[in-house]
Parts: C-alpha cells; sequence; structure tokens
C-alpha cells in the first residue's frame, strides 16, 4: 500500500530548498545508495551542495530565481508491504519522469524507518524551457491514482476506501485521517473535539430516526443544529459554539457514519421499512416504551429496595398489559428483539471504535513530540554545522588577506 503526500510548508527560500536537500540526502536514511539526479548537474556523486548551486543557476538562467523554489513529494509503504528499495526507486522513477519530465529531480530511497518511503525534490524552473512548475489539486489527484497504478502493476496492495492494509473493514466510527491539519486538530485535543463530537451525536441520533424531522431535533437536544436544505448540496452541522463540520468531512474521517442527505435518506427508509414489517408498528413502539421504562428502572427510578426487585412506574404497567395486534407472533417478537440487539451492538460497537480511535491519537502524539525532538536535534546540529563552516570560511579568508 502506497501513500502519495505533498509538503507544502517552506518552499519559497533559498536556504529551504538547500535544507531540504540535505536532509533527503543523509547517509543514515539513504542506506545503499538508492537515488537518483535527474537533469544538469556537475558533479559526480550525488552532494547536497553541488545539487542545490545547479538548481539555483537554472533558476537565474531563465530569470525566475523567486517564488516556490521546489516541489516535495513523499511515497511511503506500509511496514508489512512485501516490496524492496528497488521497486520503490523503479515506481519514484517512473511518477517523477511522468509529471515532472524536463526539471531537475532528486529521487532518495530512506530506509531509517520501519517502513520503507522515498523523497522526490523537484526544482520548479524546467531546464528544458523554462517553464514554472504548477500544480493544482487535481494534478494532485492524478499523481495519487498515477501511483496506484503503478502499484497493481508491480504488485503492490492499493489503498482502499474503508478497509484496512490487510483488506479487513474498518469499524462504524474508526477515524481515517488524511488532511495533517485535521489529524493535528484531533492529536492536540482528541476528547474536546467538535468533529469527534459531531461523529458521536451522529450515531447515538441516528439509529433512533424514521425522518428527517425527528432527526433534526434529535440533534438538537445533543447541542447540534442541522442545515438540511432543498437548494443546498450538502448538510452542515452547527454546535452552540458556532463550529460547523460539512457532512462530507464526517464521511471522509469516521467510517460507516451517515452524515449526507442521501446517506440519512436511505437509513431513515430502511429503518421505517424495519419498523413496519409485519404490521408491527404499534408493537414496536409498546416495546420501546418499555424498554425505556426498564432504563429508568435500571438507574434507579421506582426501584423496591427492600426487595431489591426493579418496579417499573405505573404508566409503564399499564403499558404493558396491553397485547400485540392481531395477527403477529411469537416469530415478530423474535424479529424485532433481534434487530434491536443488533442496532444497539452497532452503538456500543461504534462508541468502542471511537475510544479506539482517540487512544491511538493520543499514541500517535507521543510519537509525533518523539520525532519533533528529533527534528530540532538535527536542525541544532546543522546550525552547529553551518557555523562550523562560516568560521572555516572566515579563518581561510584570513589567511589568504595575511600572505597578500
Amino acid at each position: 500500500m502506497a501513500i502519495n503526500k505533498v509538503v507544502n510548508s517552506g518552499r519559497m527560500s533559498h536556504g529551504a530548498m538547500r535544507n531540504v536537500l540535505e536532509y533527503v540526502l543523509k547517509e543514515e536514511k539513504v542506506k545503499e545508495g538508492y537515488c537518483l539526479i535527474n537533469g544538469p548537474y556537475s558533479g559526480i556523486e550525488p552532494q547536497y551542495d553541488q545539487i542545490y548551486r545547479d538548481w539555483l543557476a537554472e533558476k537565474k538562467n531563465w530569470g525566475k530565481d523567486s517564488g516556490r523554489m521546489y516541489a516535495h513529494n513523499i511515497i511511503s509503504f506500509h511496514k508489512n508491504e512485501n516490496v524492496s528499495p528497488e521497486q520503490v526507486l523503479e515506481i519514484a522513477e517512473d511518477f517523477s519522469e511522468k509529471f515532472f519530465h524536463g526539471h531537475q529531480y532528486l529521487i532518495a530511497v530512506h530506509q531509517d524507518r520501519d517502513h520503507l518511503h522515498v523523497h522526490i525534490v523537484t526544482n520548479t524552473v524546467s531546464f528544458l524551457d523554462g517553464m514554472k512548475l504548477h500544480q493544482t489539486r487535481a494534478d494532485l489527484q492524478r499523481q495519487k491514482d498515477y501511483t496506484n497504478e503503478l502499484c497493481r502493476e508491480m504488485g503492490i496492495s492499493v489503498a482502499e476506501k474503508g478497509k484496512h492494509f490487510d483488506g479487513s473493514e474498518m469499524e462504524q466510527g474508526e477515524a481515517v485521517i488524511w488532511d495533517k491539519n485535521k489529524f493535528n486538530l484531533l492529536l492536540r485535543n482528541p476528547k474536546k473535539s467538535y468533529v469527534v463530537d459531531c461523529a458521536i451525536a451522529l450515531m447515538d441520533v441516528v439509529p433512533k430516526c424514521l425522518e428527517k424531522e425527528a432527526f433534526i431535533v434529535s440533534m438538537a437536544e445533543k447541542g447540534w443544529t442541522v442545515k438540511w436544505e432543498e437548494g443546498r448540496k450538502h448538510v452542515v452541522y452547527q454546535n452552540e459554539h458556532g463550529d460547523k463540520v460539512r457532512d462530507t468531512n464526517i464521511e471522509k474521517t469516521f467510517t460507516g457514519i451517515p452524515a449526507t442527505k442521501e446517506a440519512l435518506t436511505n437509513e431513515f427508509k430502511r429503518h421505517r421499512e424495519i419498523r413496519n414489517d409485519g404490521g408491527c408498528e404499534d408493537y414496536y413502539s409498546e416495546v420501546e416504551s418499555i424498554l425505556n421504562g426498564a432504563d429508568d428502572a435500571l438507574k434507579g427510578e421506582g426501584t423496591d429496595r427492600s426487595t431489591g426487585k426493579q418496579q417499573v412506574a405505573a404508566p409503564r404497567r399499564e403499558g404493558r398489559k396491553r397485547r400485540m395486534p392481531a395477527g403477529t407472533g411469537d416469530g415478530e417478537e423474535e424479529k424485532f428483539n433481534s434487530f434491536l440487539a443488533e442496532y444497539r451492538a452497532k452503538e456500543d460497537v461504534g462508541r468502542g471504535a471511537i475510544e479506539t480511535s482517540i487512544r491511538n491519537a493520543e499514541a500517535s502524539k507521543r510519537t509525533s513530540e518523539s520525532l519533533a525532538a528529533e527534528r530540532r536535534s538535527e536542525e541544532r546540529e546543522r546550525a552547529e554545522d553551518e557555523r562550523r563552516d562560516r568560521e572555516h570560511t572566515e579563518e581561510r579568508q584570513r589567511i589568504r588577506r595575511h600572505h597578500r
């Protein structure tokens, strides 16, 4: 399984370009020399400083030494994927020739983590015609699709929506976050994230609703206003603090939670069909009334402490005396009880999946903090190296002036 991501930050300065080239070519990351340089290069072995100078000269040659300096793609493979560094390099080379033809680019396969990944850094100015590289969202989607095509051709698995690496289905409510900013939002404060709160509210409300109006009222009771308008494509959920969540945001972030107009309408229809099956609507209403009374009793309402028996309030007892409509029998009762047990089990599974997602986010946060500390250490080392380089340069200049 390969994931193709674009690094968008820090691409507007010479220093940023030099730093990323240095990082990508670190010896402890590029083991066994799996790297490749495309386009004009005056050196022999790949050296970040020489690549930087050649790229800078190319920009100045075309009078385009400003704006975005480089593009940076990372193609990562799952740790359990049966793929070799040679295959990763081949995929990156094919990908780069497809989308960055005529540009200088550096490809480097990193083996310093538990999964293989390859960095592709590209000079934004073409050495053929001086045209600058521009990429739209559609271009980025085409890049991801082409990466999947290359993986299929080489027998490498491809990411599928709603499934894990091993092909197993994701549970309802399991977080699937591809956007870095959204991931950081949940990572910093997962238990108070309004996106998670909205998902939990939907999981609690949707299984109990038969129609749009009841759904809107129930969501309002949970603190969420539902903007469901005929003239608008999307449903927007807004809490009392003004935080808004679009329906597509929920469905992209969490698995199996209906949030769009179509998904909700289909879900309401399914619930109505189940309720009306066999002409037992009154019976279903009766059973839910009894169950609600039993839930109240279990919470301590109407409990006979002297005997330890749970007593349901008088209105519930009256309801219990009523009989099922004529024509219904034990089969219908069993069918409904089965349905009720199924959707309550789904609610429990969904909540468990949300809690699992939160725990995973907290674990990822600890990992991210560790990686951030590592990056800070690397930056300090880089700054120290640059300081020593400046001192050596100044010393050489001082010696030359002395000899003159």
